[in-house]
C-alpha cells in the first residue's frame, strides 16, 4: 500500500516515475503521506486531558521519526533504495523546525512523543516562531547571529482553522492556530498546537537579527527569546508569554465547551502543566476568563489551583522570571488586579517576604505564583528536587511539602537510538530482542554479554562506524576535518558559564602545552564543542571566541595538529546532535555541582555508548548510581561544598590564580602573544579578567581535578576491552532514562489522566 501510494503521488504531482523524481519531490510526497496517515491515526480519548504549555518545543526533523513511529520506516527506506534513492539524502532536504533552543525544548519534544506512545490524551501548546532563536555563523572567530527561517509552503504545519482575540493594553491581536501531528510509537496521534499572528512580517528584520522590538503586531512570533537586555525586549517577552497563555486558556475552554464540560469541574477533565516559568501567566488569565463566564472569583482561584501544575527547570535565580509589575501593566493590565489579589492572599497568610508573589521592589515572581496557585511542583532530577526542597525553595517546601515531587527527566529512545543509531539498534535487536523499544528496562538484558568478546568487539566496531559518519558529515556540511581514529571528546549543550565550557578550554590549553613540550598522547584527541550563546550574553560569546581561536591555533601548529584537534561545530541543533551522540567516546557533563537541574544530553550520550566525565550534578548523580564507580568518571566538589561556598561567600578565584602556578599558566595563556595574534585582544582580556576576578561558577575550584580525571580517561581508553565493557554497561543501564518512564510517573503522580 505504501509503495503504491508513493508512486501514485509522484506520478500525480510531478508526472514522473520514482526513479526520475528529485529528492525534494520525494520529500514532499512523503510529507503528504505521513500527514495523511497521522491524521487518520486514532486519537487518545479519556475523561481527562493534559495541556503541556511550553515556550519551546525543539522537535527536530520529523520525517524519519514519524516513519518509525508509524511503523513504515523500513519499507519506505527499502522501496526508495530499490529505485536508486536514499532516505538519508531525502532527510537532508527537510528544514529543522526552529521552535526551541536547548534542553528545555528538547525535553518537551520527547515528552510529547512519550505521551502519544503511552496512549495518553495530551497536547502541547506553544508559539509558532518563524525565525527560531537564530542561525549561528562564525565570522572572524566570533558568533554571528542571523535569522533561521524554516516554514516552507510545504511543511508539517496544518491550519487548524481556529483563532482567538488576545487583548493587550493598546490593541487587540487575532491569533491563528497551526497544528503539527505528534505520532506515538505504535500509539495514538496527539497535537502540538502553535499559535501565530497573521500580521507577523519578517521584512522588519534588519542587520543580523535586529528589528523594531516595539512593533508588536509585526514581530510577535518572529523570534524565540528576543534580546531582553533593554526594556523593549522585556516587554516583547511579556507580550509573547501573554499571547501564548491567553490563546492556551481560550483553547482549553473552547475544547471544554465543545465536550459539554462544566467549568466548575475543570480539574476533573483538564491538567495544565506549566513548563518552566514562561507560561506562568496562564494562572491569572484562566482566572480572568472563568470570572468572565460568571464564576465567582474565589471559586475561579480554587478551580485553577486544582488544575495547574508547575515544573521547575533551574536552580539559577536569574532564570526564575521576575517581571516588574508596571511592565505587566503596560502589556496586559487586565491580569494585574488578579495578580495583586493573589499576592494579598499570600501576604495575609504568611509573614515571610521570601514567599510573596510581589516583592518590595514591585517585581512579580512567576515561580512563586505557580507554587502557591498550582497543586504540584516538581524538579527534574533527584538532586535538583532535594536542592529545591532544602535550599532554593525551602520556605515553600515548609508550607507545601505535599506539593513537591521529583520527576527525573528522560529522552525518547525512538529518536535517540532507533533513528540516529541504526547499527546499535540492529545489534540490540539481535542480542536481546525488540521489546526494549517500548520497555526500555529490557536493555538490562545486554549485561548478559559483558564477558562476550565478540559482542564487545562489535560495540567498538559500531562506534568507529559512527565516528566515520560524523567525520564525513562535518567535512561535507561544514568543511571540518576530524580524525575518526582519534578519541572523540564532546561537549554539546547551551553555552552558559555554569555548564563550564571555559573549563574544557583550559584543558585544551593544558594539552596543547603538554604536546608542545614533547609529551605526546597515546592516541590523537578531538575535542568537539557544540553550543549557541544568547546574543546579549557577553561572556558566553567570549568563550566561543576563545574556543574558535584555540581551534585556529591548534590546527595551524604542525607540532600539535597530529595529536590534538579542537572543533566547534556551527549552528548546533538536533540534526547535528543526532550525528554527534552516537559518535561520542567521552561525554562532557562538567557543570558546577548544584547548578544543572538535570541535563538530558548526558542520557543521549550514555544510551549510545559514551562514557560520562562529570560532576555529581543533575542526573549525573543517578547515572553514577546506575552504572557504578567503574563506568563513569566523577570529579569536582560536591553540591554541598559548592552551596557552602556560596553561602559563606568564601570562594575567591584570584586566590587560586595567585597561589597555583599551574592554574595561572593555563589562565594566562588566554592572553598569551600567540592567542592575541589570532583573537580580539579586548575579548580575550575580558574573559581572562572574568576568570580571575569573578568566576561565578568556580572553574578554578575544579580545573586541576578535571584535568587529572580526563587524563585518566584517555589512559583507560587504551584498554579497548575494558572500555567496551564500560560502553556496554552504560547502554544497558540507560533504560531508566526513557521519557516513557518519566511520563508514566507524571501521569501516576500529577496528571492522573
Amino acid at each position: 500500500m505504501i509503495r503504491q501510494k508513493i508512486e501514485e503521488i509522484v506520478k500525480q504531482k510531478y508526472n514522473k516515475g520514482l526513479r526520475e523524481a528529485t529528492n525534494e519531490e520525494i520529500y514532499i510526497t512523503l510529507l503528504e503521506i505521513v500527514k495523511d496517515m497521522a491524521e487518520a491515526a486514532p486519537r487518545a480519548e479519556g475523561k481527562k486531558k493534559l495541556y503541556y504549555i511550553s515556550a519551546e518545543f525543539l522537535i527536530g526533523k520529523l520525517l524519519s521519526n514519524n516513519l518509525i513511529n508509524l511503523g513504515i520506516y523500513d519499507e519506505v527506506s527499502a522501496f526508495l533504495e530499490e529505485n536508486g534513492k536514499s532516505l538519508a539524502a531525502i532527510e537532508e532536504i527537510e528544514p529543522e523546525p526552529s521552535l526551541g533552543n536547548g534542553g528545555l525544548g528538547r525535553l518537551a519534544a520527547c515528552f510529547l512523543d512519550s505521551i502519544a506512545t503511552l496512549g495518553l490524551a495530551g497536547d502541547g501548546i506553544g508559539l509558532n516562531y518563524h525565525m527560531g532563536l537564530f542561525k549561528q555563523l562564525f565570522d572572524e572567530n566570533r558568533q554571528k547571529e542571523v535569522p533561521n527561517p524554516w516554514i516552507d509552503s510545504e511543511s508539517w504545519l496544518t491550519d487548524a482553522g481556529v483563532s482567538f482575540e488576545v487583548p493587550f493594553r493598546e490593541f487587540t491581536l487575532k491569533s491563528k492556530l497551526y497544528d503539527i501531528d505528534v505520532t506515538g510509537y505504535e500509539g495514538v496521534t496527539n497535537k502540538l498546537h502553535l499559535f501565530d499572528v497573521e500580521t507577523v512580517d519578517d521584512s522588519i528584520i534588519k542587520e543580523g537579527i535586529s528589528f523594531d522590538k516595539k512593533d508588536i503586531a509585526h514581530n510577535l512570533t518572529l523570534f524565540l527569546y528576543p534580546d531582553d537586555s533593554d526594556k523593549a525586549g522585556n516587554l516583547l517577552r511579556i507580550y509573547q508569554q501573554y499571547f501564548m497563555v491567553s490563546n492556551a486558556a481560550q483553547y482549553i475552554l473552547k475544547e471544554c465547551d465543545d465536550k459539554g464540560i462544566s467549568l466548575r469541574n475543570l480539574h476533573e477533565h483538564v491538567a495544565i502543566q506549566i513548563n518552566d516559568t514562561h507560561p506562568s501567566m496562564v494562572i491569572p488569565e484562566l482566572i480572568r476568563l472563568l470570572v468572565q463566564r460568571k464564576i465567582d472569583f474565589n471559586e475561579a482561584v480554587e478551580i485553577v489551583q486544582k488544575t495547574c501544575a508547575y515544573t521547575n527547570h533551574t536552580i539559577l535565580a536569574e532564570a526564575l522570571e521576575k517581571w516588574p509589575l508596571d511592565y505587566l501593566e503596560q502589556v496586559a493590565p487586565q491580569i494585574v488586579p488578579i495578580i495583586k489579589e493573589l499576592d494579598l492572599r499570600v501576604k495575609g497568610r504568611y509573614q515571610d517576604e521570601r514567599v510573596y508573589i510581589i516583592d518590595k521592589d514591585n517585581r512579580v515572581h512567576m515561580a512563586h505564583m505557580d507554587i502557591h496557585y498550582g497543586y504540584s511542583v516538581n524538579g527534574v532530577a533527584h538532586l535538583h528536587t532535594e536542592i529545591l526542597k532544602n535550599e532554593e525553595l525551602k520556605p515553600f517546601y515548609d508550607i507545601y511539602p505535599q506539593k513537591f515531587n521529583n520527576k527525573t527527566n528522560g529522552i525518547t529512545f525512538r529518536r535517540w537510538l532507533l533513528h540516529c543509531n541504526k547499527e546499535l539498534t540492529a545489534m540490540l535487536d539481535s542480542l536481546i530482542g525488540p521489546d526494549y523499544r517500548k520497555d526500555a528496562g529490557k536493555l538490562e538484558g545486554l549485561l548478559g554479554y559483558i564477558e562476550d568478546e565478540n559482542v564487545l568487539r562489535r560495540l567498538l566496531e559500531m562506534k568507529h562506524v559512527k565516528k566515520q559518519e560524523l567525520a564525513s558529515y562535518l567535512k561535507q556540511t561544514q568543511g571540518i576535518d576530524i580524525n575518526p581514529d582519534s578519541i572523540y571528546d564532546i561537549q554539546s549543550k547551551r553555552l552558559h558559564e555554569y555548564k563550564r565550557q571555559q573549563m574544557n578550554t583550559l584543558y585544551v590549553i593544558y594539552k596543547y602545552l603538554e604536546i608542545k613540550s614533547g609529551k605526546k598522547p597515546a592516541r590523537p584527541i578531538t575535542v568537539i564543542f557544540g553550543a549557541k550563546a544568547a546574543p546579549a550574553y557577553i561572556i558566553a560569546k567570549d568563550i566561543i571566541h576563545l574556543v574558535l581561536c584555540l581551534q585556529q591555533l591548534v590546527q595551524n601548529d604542525p607540532d600539535v595538529a597530529p595529536y590534538l584537534n579542537v572543533v566547534m561545530v556551527e549552528n548546533y541543533n538536533v540534526t547535528l546532535a543526532e550525528k554527534m551522540m552516537p559518535a561520542c567516546d567521552i561525554s562532557e557533563q562538567i557543570s558546577l555541582a548544584s547548578k544543572e537541574a538535570s541535563g538530558t544530553g548526558n542520557m543521549k550520550f550514555m544510551l549510545n555508548g559514551a562514557v560520562t566525565l562529570g560532576t555529581e550534578d543533575g542526573a549525573n548523580v543517578e547515572i553514577h548510581q546506575l552504572v557504578g564507580d567503574e563506568n563513569i568518571y566523577i570529579f569536582g566538589k560536591s553540591s554541598e561544598e559548592v552551596i557552602a561556598h556560596y553561602r559563606n561567600s568564601d570562594y575567591r578565584a584570584v586566590d587560586y590564580y595567585i597561589e597555583d602556578d599551574e592554574i595561572r599558566r593555563l589562565v594566562d595563556f588566554i592572553i598569551s602573544p600567540q592567542m592575541l595574534r589570532i583573537g580580539d585582544p579586548y575579548l580575550l582580556l575580558e574573559l581572562h579578567a572574568e576568570l580571575i576576578r569573578k568566576d561565578w561558577f568556580m572553574t578554578l575550584l575544579d580545573v586541576k581535578e578535571y584535568i587529572q580525571k580526563k587524563e585518566q580517561m584517555f589512559a583507560d581508553y587504551e584498554n579497548r576491552t575494558e572500555w567496551a565493557k564500560k560502553m556496554l554497561v552504560n547502554i544497558a543501564k540507560a533504560g531508566y532514562f526513557s521519557s516513557d518512564r518519566t511520563i508514566a510517573e507524571y501521569n501516576r503522580d500529577i496528571w492522573k489522566l
